[in-house]
């Protein structure tokens, strides 16, 4: 692995965790009314479409790294339409 798959590698890891605090307060208040089901759909989008670009161009610390987050941010989705429900 180069210094350039390392720095991609770090780059997703840190905004693929940074959805982790919102699905723990999600999951712990089951509370979604200040959040956007827009925003995380069209986020969650994107990521997929990052995850067919990374397996386009077989660059592994995107895919990786994107799967992950795409992962993370199909949870929280999950989360807002489930919870909206309940409210």
């Amino acid at each position: 692995m180069n210094l350039i798959d390392i720095v991609g590698l770090f780059a997703g890891i840190c905004v693929t965790v940074s959805v982790i605090p919102q699905i723990y307060k999600v999951w712990k208040t089951k509370k979604v009314k200040q959040i956007s089901l827009l925003t995380f759909s069209v986020l969650t989008f994107g990521i997929a479409i990052w995850v067919v670009y990374g397996i386009l161009k077989k660059d592994f610390p995107i895919i990786i790294t994107n799967s992950v987050s795409l992962f993370l941010n199909l949870v929280m989705v999950y989360f807002i339409i489930y919870y909206e429900k309940e409210n």
